[in-house]
């Protein structure tokens, strides 16, 4: 499923247009991404949290070369999946 899709589908079950699924759609991703970039923790009860997370520095290989590089430590998203969402994709 891609964003549109998305968009249709939640029109489909709130009765707004697609245009304003589109927009609320939008502005909850970007309020998610402010948060997150900013060192916040995002929780949706039953659906899971997105936090940022420290990867720390590590050794890896050129794939193209076989080279030993070192690829430095990084700040990166993650999202934890709650335990209402894990069970229904178990299901």
């Amino acid at each position: 499923m891609n964003k549109g899709e998305l968009v249709e589908q939640i029109a489909e079950k709130t009765g707004y247009t697609k245009k304003e699924a589109d927009h609320i759609l939008t502005a909850m991703l970007e309020s998610i991404v402010e948060a997150v970039s900013s060192g916040g923790k995002v929780t949706l009860v039953g659906f899971g949290s997105f936090e940022s997370r420290q990867r720390k520095e590590r050794e890896g290989r050129n794939p193209k070369t076989g080279e030993t590089m070192i690829i430095p430590a990084a700040t990166v998203p993650a999202f934890s999946a709650g335990k209402a969402f894990k069970k229904k994709v178990a299901a």
